[in-house]
């Protein structure tokens, strides 16, 4: 059975930079091709793309994943039925989470405490890992126990109504939670498997971590005419060109966000946005960590992206060994474009995957290699091309019975 999957591949240079540091603020790294790498981990970048989703797609497409849930449902609660005081609001929300997710809704025994000893009112109740749900879920529960509110207890022992309160915590996903996916401790049966797929960054030559020793000037000293620093310090650093991969599960993305609702839109909408909104947010982010130190605002030098009917395939294999620079003028992107041209048409000859689309967006005279690996785009246009292709795609695949929901 054909299958849709959108692969894609990223070289992408980042100045002196501490993107995602270990429990010691060291920049993290892996052993790859028994050379040390630069490495930025794959929930860095999970996290800057969705992050990213916040300018691409609407508010009630996306999610909220925290351990403080009861309070969102709870001031949802009120703005659906704005005579229920906070307190009971609250309740209302940890009663029904609990029937929807079997998740207890309870105050953490440590805050509490804490409270207590400094008489402070009582802290929310919380649940007890992050809860990941869509906004779209939230105003379903909402609804539902302001419907049960006289009595939710002895409403969602009514096996219709606790059965629709599972229904709505595990229907009309948001975007983040069908590319992301979702574990329920509690409840496995509402979990959601991930749509995306996405490696940890690794650079595609050697790196060393280096160290910048700073200080600080206090400036009343200045005008005591007094010497020395105000602070001493120091800060982890590394620079490197980045190979960075992602593969989107589109038949699994459409299962997981189901049809679009809206007469006015076609079917496939849903997906179509999603496809755009993963490819700009994972292309175009950036991880925050020590942003405002190092100001590394870099895009990419490179982007290839793949619409395959079999199975992803990374190429990080083409940095197995690892870009040297060359003596006298340096730089490592020219080589890695012209190892990662050299790998892919070795491999994609080698399997018979030649036949699948691909596009290329590059910049600059040392990404011109990869010229030969697909057809030449902007951003707006890999945006729409991808995007459509994959809807094409699964027009002729569509599920029997696949109607709008009424």
């Amino acid at each position: 059975m054909s299958r849709t999957i959108i692969d894609v591949h990223v070289l992408q240079t980042v100045p002196p930079s501490n993107l995602n540091r270990d429990d010691t603020g060291t920049p993290k790294t892996a052993i790859y091709g028994g050379v040390r790498r630069a490495r930025v981990s794959s929930q860095a970048w999970k996290r800057a793309t969705r992050r990213a989703f916040q300018d691409l797609l609407d508010p009630d497409e996306l999610g909220v994943r925290t351990r403080r849930v009861a309070e969102l449902l709870a001031e949802r609660i009120t703005a659906v039925e704005p005579s229920l005081d906070g307190a009971t609001a609250m309740a209302l929300a940890a009663e029904t989470l609990y029937a929807a997710t079997g998740s207890k809704i309870e105050v953490p025994s440590r805050k509490a405490k804490s409270a207590k000893e400094k008489g402070e009112p009582e802290p929310p109740p919380e649940s007890s890992y992050l809860m990941f749900l869509s906004a779209r879920q939230i105003d379903g529960l909402a609804r539902l126990a302001v419907e049960g509110a006289d009595d939710l207890k002895a409403y969602l022992k009514v096996k219709e109504n606790k059965n629709q309160a599972r229904e709505i915590a595990d229907t009309r996903h948001s975007v983040d939670i069908a590319l992301f996916g979702r574990m329920v401790a509690d409840s496995a049966d509402i979990n959601v498997d991930a749509a995306a797929q996405v490696a940890h960054a690794i650079s595609v030559h050697q790196v060393e971590n280096e160290s910048d020793y700073f200080t600080a000037v206090d400036d009343q000293n200045e005008k005591a005419e007094e010497s020395g620093a105000g602070m001493i310090g120091t800060v982890d650093f590394n620079s490197a060109t980045l190979y960075r991969y992602a593969a989107l599960d589109v038949d699994r993305l459409r299962d997981n966000l189901g049809v679009g609702r809206r007469p006015d839109q076609p079917l496939d909408e849903p997906v179509r946005r999603a496809v755009r909104a993963f490819l700009h947010g994972f292309v175009a982010s950036m991880p925050t960590g020590k942003i405002n130190t190092f100001g590394n605002h870099t895009l990419p030098e490179a982007v290839l992206v793949t619409l395959r009917s079999a199975r992803p395939i990374s190429f990080v294999s083409a940095f197995e060994e690892p870009v040297l620079a060359p003596q006298g003028s340096g730089g490592h992107l020219r080589g890695a474009c012209t190892q990662l041209l050299a790998h892919v048409s070795d491999i994609e000859k080698a399997y018979e995957v030649t036949g699948d689309q691909s596009w290329v967006l590059r910049v600059g005279a040392a990404t011109e290699p990869l010229a030969a690996l697909g057809t030449a785009v902007t951003l707006s246009s890999l945006l729409d091309e991808v995007s459509d292709a994959a809807s094409e795609r699964l027009a002729g695949q569509a599920p029997e019975g696949q109607d709008r929901p009424a």
